[in-house]
């Protein structure tokens, strides 16, 4: 996304009243310390193992560097309140190397809507 906070309303507006936004996302892990050994990875080992097994490795160089870019958690899901949704949460899986955020486009009563 190249404008995150554009997207998510973008995302709101075409969502049914009481609908649900789930993205899936690779994040930073909740560890500092194993955040930053993560981050090693990402920017090293990650490209060049996909060089050797992708056509397309470069395109894991992005990956790596959007990665890092990309905010923590509870910024994201700050975004995502910002945006207009509610019952904004998140659930992490491996880790924290992917996060899952889950949130509800407010219903009949407020937010954005369309006809």
């Amino acid at each position: 996304m190249a404008d995150p906070d554009a997207a998510l309303a973008e995302m709101l507006r075409v969502t049914r009243p009481d609908g649900r936004l789930v993205i899936c996302e690779f994040g930073h892990l909740p560890s500092p310390r194993l955040d930053a050994l993560y981050d090693r990875y990402l920017m090293a080992a990650l490209p060049a193992v996909a060089r050797r097994l992708s056509p397309a490795g470069d395109a894991y160089e992005y990956l790596a560097e959007s990665i890092r870019e990309w905010p923590d958690r509870a910024e994201l899901a700050r975004w995502i309140r910002a945006a207009g949704w509610t019952a904004v949460r998140w659930r992490d899986l491996t880790l924290g190397v992917v996060t899952v955020h889950a949130a509800r486009r407010p219903g009949n009563g407020g937010g954005q809507g369309t006809a």
